[in-house]
């Protein structure tokens, strides 16, 4: 299914009942989300996650650049912020729905066409591994337009990229507005390229995160896009 079928099927039937088959889609407009964020990502995300809601059907991935040379602490940190699980992604590993999964350190993360994770040592991408762009190009590539994207604060060009990878499969896309963001070269980077279909401010993103399983918001945004 393409963005422009996805739109269609739902914006030429508002004033009509919602068909079963059409209700389950509803349940949530996306299989996977993947968020991305560097210099102050950590106080961003935790403005985020916990907005997500614990009966979430979609796979939360993400990437936050962190020094290689020491264990990550943020799936610690966020489970007891979080109302899903909160781990580190593993090799192989099949990606779990209504889960959040961090990049681990010095460690490119990627979605496997069968939905599983795959870990590369391959090299730096914008100085940077875990690379946001990596994740974000190889779950567009899975995910199609069943995927959000979110890139967030950062002082690299790190994830615009990807996001226009996400757009060009038919995902959706927000962006920190970079008035907002503490550093604001990531953003701009993929708002630059045309590849934002959002910008938002992190309050505007919870709200809009906490109401995901909310088939009456979806109508609407479906509405907004229009066929």
């Amino acid at each position: 299914m393409n963005a422009s079928t996805k739109g269609a099927d739902v914006g030429a039937n508002t004033d009509q009942p919602v068909s079963a088959s059409l209700s389950a889609q509803l349940a949530c407009p996306y299989d996977a989300i993947v968020i991305g964020a560097s210099t102050g990502g950590i106080d961003a995300l935790g403005m985020l996650l916990p907005a997500l809601p614990a009966a979430l059907p979609a796979s939360v991935m993400v990437v936050v650049h962190i020094p290689p040379q020491r264990d990550s602490l943020l799936p610690s940190l966020f489970q007891g912020k979080c109302a899903l699980p909160v781990t580190e992604a593993e090799s192989r590993e099949p990606i779990r729905l209504g889960h959040v999964y961090f990049a681990p350190p010095d460690y490119h993360l990627m979605v496997e066409s069968d939905r599983t994770w795959a870990l590369s040592h391959d090299a730096l991408v914008h100085y940077s591994r875990p690379s946001i762009d990596v994740l974000f190009e190889t779950a567009a590539w899975s995910y199609g337009p069943r995927l959000l994207g979110i890139l967030l604060t950062g002082a690299n060009e790190d994830g615009a990229r990807g996001m226009q990878a996400i757009a060009q499969a038919g995902g959706t896309t927000w962006a920190q507005s970079p008035d907002t963001a503490l550093a604001s070269v990531m953003p701009q980077s993929a708002i630059a390229l045309g590849s934002v279909e959002h910008v938002l401010s992190l309050s505007q993103m919870a709200s809009r995160l906490r109401n995901l399983c909310d088939t009456t918001a979806m109508l609407t945004t479906h509405r907004d896009k229009g066929p």
